[in-house]
């Protein structure tokens, strides 16, 4: 009987790790045909980091290039998701 209960307090967690990992693996094979769409994303993600992180008086333009980059993140997301199907 002790076997029994072993097996079964490991079952759920089996169950909940090998459909998180499997999920996993579908995502990134997706998502391996638009790692340059990654990428950029990254890379946006990255400058919008220093353009926060910068000092605010740029004339106004560094508001705007805020905004900007927040419209490019948003425009690469819909062609990823695009990409994907969605």
């Amino acid at each position: 009987m002790k076997l029994t209960m072993v097996l079964r307090r490991l079952a759920v967690p089996a169950l909940v790790a090998a459909s998180f990992f499997g999920g996993c693996v579908v995502t990134s094979q997706a998502d391996a045909a638009q790692w340059k769409m990654l990428d950029a994303r990254r890379a946006l993600n990255n400058a919008l980091t220093f353009l926060n992180a910068a000092e605010a008086d740029k004339g106004g333009y560094r508001v705007k290039a805020i905004a900007d980059v927040n419209q490019a993140i948003s425009d690469v997301n819909a062609g990823i998701a695009a990409g994907r199907g969605h």
